[in-house]
């Protein structure tokens, strides 16, 4: 089982069980109807968590005047949430308070926390610093300056992996607990596959966010054999389309389309360096599908078998490593990953905001 300790394990057997419901605020930057995986992963946990009888309110952007980020429309910021952010809080009366990102809202909850003396936890989902250098040449250091202030006011920042963990050590980030991911195995599998009809094998797949972040420009110069496929959309595609003509971009894909995507491809992609996890490794490895990825945080946790995946600075030497893969094997180590024991381990780790 991919966890990291003891503790993580036994939280597996009890959500829901011999503990009183709780009443559990999660303020979110990234919720619906943003389409990543800080909403997938917060919205399956809030689902487990109710589904074990806590009462849970997730605070996201779309409950205040909100305007589209500068460069990604799809991603909506609050404007001075403050005063209804009180408002709402104060309704709900939490016991356990999480803020799962570091944008106006997860800063105005952070304020209001501190000012009221409330304890919460925090979790790092995203590397801010490398997506803000890429956009717009800010220095990296500034920026986790910035992330490990608003993290460390906290009683404990979660984390995805092992690796990660470890980075954020050597940053300075003192509190930091353990936080896995899961894969939803029944929307996953290996049957059926999309067949790819008209387009040549093999079929190298990347699905995600088409955005700069992503380097999917890695992925898509390889020289490989066959066709390269995107499933996904994002402020990057109309650009990548236009630089490369033979590979094939479906759009954004969803109702068992993509989880037939991930099924008929022959080896998925990850040219991602700057994500802390990648649920989409877990989508694919569920559907039978092995992974090239660079060595990084994320395909580093995850890609732990040579018969599931190969990872490499080399990315084109991967994917074709990767298509000696062993499909059963992919799916059989995904099936390791729970998100039960994932929404189990999340409760086990929040922090009432009064002692007792």
């Amino acid at each position: 089982m991919p966890m990291d300790d003891a503790g993580a394990m036994q939280a597996a057997d009890c959500i829901g069980a011999h503990r009183a419901p709780l009443r559990i605020l999660i303020v979110s930057d990234a919720w619906f109807p943003q389409v990543n995986g800080v909403v997938r992963t917060m919205s399956i946990v809030t689902e487990q968590l109710r589904a074990g009888g806590d009462t849970v309110e997730v605070i996201g952007p779309d409950r205040f005047v909100n305007v589209p980020m500068p460069g990604y429309a799809e991603i909506r910021l609050a404007i001075a949430p403050g005063r209804r952010l009180r408002k709402l809080v104060d309704a709900f009366k939490p016991e356990v308070v999480h803020i799962a990102t570091e944008g106006p809202l997860g800063w105005a909850m952070r304020s209001l926390c501190r000012k009221r003396g409330w304890p919460f936890t925090t979790a790092f989902h995203t590397r801010f610093p490398e997506y803000l250098h890429a956009r717009t040449r800010i220095p990296v250091a500034w920026s986790w300056a910035m992330m490990r202030r608003f993290h460390q006011a906290g009683a404990g920042t979660f984390a995805a992996t092992r690796s990660l963990r470890e980075e954020l050590a050597r940053r300075g980030f003192t509190k930091v607990r353990a936080w896995t991911r899961g894969v939803d195995l029944a929307r996953f599998r290996p049957e059926p596959r999309e067949p790819w009809e008209g387009l040549q094998r093999p079929v190298f797949l990347y699905a995600g966010r088409v955005a700069v972040e992503k380097n999917i420009e890695a992925f898509l110069a390889l020289d490989l054999p066959g066709t390269k496929v995107v499933v996904g959309d994002g402020p990057a595609r109309e650009g990548l389309q236009k630089r490369f003509p033979s590979a094939h971009f479906t759009g954004y894909r969803d109702n068992g389309k993509l989880a037939r995507s991930y099924a008929g491809a022959d080896v998925f992609v990850f040219p991602s360096r700057t994500d802390t996890f990648g649920l989409v490794l877990l989508e694919a490895l569920a559907s039978g599908t092995p992974v090239a990825a660079f060595p990084v945080t994320g395909p580093l946790d995850v890609i732990t078998d040579p018969r599931i995946g190969a990872l490499d600075e080399d990315l084109r030497a991967a994917g074709l490593r990767a298509l000696e893969g062993d499909r059963t094997a992919c799916r059989s180590h995904a099936e390791a990953w729970s998100w039960e024991a994932c929404a189990a381990q999340f409760r086990a780790a929040l922090v009432p905001v009064v002692a007792g």
